[in-house]
């Protein structure tokens, strides 16, 4: 089955990470040193315990080079596997794979790293009737990518971008002139979704009575939080923000709310182990 994203363009995205690694000149060293005619076997593994997200992609890496190459994916998206498991097998031309090999390598490392991150944090909450969230701190030109990976790791997504919901946040409701202001303003914009920040308890009632079809309770401590899910009373969803880590984000879940949102899983997550090893057949 082909590899689809929604909004994600894979022959272009493979085609433009190619050609920044490729310039006008190619890969010099794989044309200078290895024959043309040299076949490679290779073998892409697991270094350590992760989630998997981005095979098909680094696949499509070394087909756009070697047309002929015969690539086995062993893993699943969204799979956990353990340290020194098999992901993929491939063969085909030497240079091709060569060549394609630091992009193919580069986009799954990055994409499991999403997503075992995520799935740690999925587990911390598990039990709790919370939902994980992303956030918009991903890479420029990766937000598809990797908020495709939060979810291979059991995340759901946020907003995808500016235009799929309002939040209003401090800075919105100092230049409009009130939260209520700010939110009549939404909302007369017929924009359905209006989610609005507030990191003090005192500011629920006037952003529900402006219409607010969602809070952003941002940078409360468990006991505020808690108070605050109680005076919310179930009118709207509530969803944590601000600082969660894997220590504490099971607190921050147990407290009620609905979604518990982590810039973390895209800003700050580590690359996967995964190596590959080509040997000369």
């Amino acid at each position: 089955m082909a590899f689809m994203v929604e909004g994600f363009d894979l022959d272009s995205f493979v085609a433009a990470t190619l050609a920044e690694d490729l310039g006008v000149r190619g890969d010099i060293t794989s044309a200078a040193v290895i024959p043309e005619e040299a076949r490679f076997d290779g073998v892409m593994a697991s270094r350590g315990a992760i989630t998997i997200a981005g095979l098909p992609i680094a696949a499509a890496f070394f087909r756009a080079l070697d047309p002929y190459a015969t690539i086995d994916v062993l893993a699943g998206e969204g799979e956990r596997v353990a340290a020194g498991s098999v992901l993929m097998r491939i063969a085909g031309s030497a240079r091709a794979l060569l060549t394609a090999e630091r992009s193919a390598l580069n986009t799954v490392q990055h994409l499991s790293g999403v997503a075992t991150l995520t799935r740690a944090y999925a587990d911390g909450i598990l039990g709790t009737g919370a939902t994980l969230l992303d956030t918009r701190k991903t890479l420029p030109g990766l937000r598809r990518l990797e908020k495709y990976a939060t979810r291979m790791g059991g995340a759901e997504n946020h907003r995808m971008g500016l235009w799929d919901a309002a939040m209003i946040k401090d800075n919105h409701v100092a230049v409009a002139g009130g939260v209520d202001e700010a939110v009549r303003r939404a909302l007369a914009a017929g924009i359905d979704e209006v989610i609005v920040e507030v990191d003090r308890v005192d500011q629920i009632e006037p952003a529900l009575a402006a219409g607010a079809t969602r809070l952003l309770l941002d940078n409360m401590p468990p006991p505020v939080l808690r108070g605050a899910v109680t005076l919310v009373g179930g009118r709207v969803p509530t969803e944590a923000s601000g600082g969660v880590t894997l220590e504490t984000i099971r607190a921050i879940a147990e407290t009620g709310v609905t979604y518990v949102s982590v810039g973390r899983l895209t800003q700050s997550a580590p690359a996967a182990d995964i190596g590959l090893d080509l040997a000369l057949t």
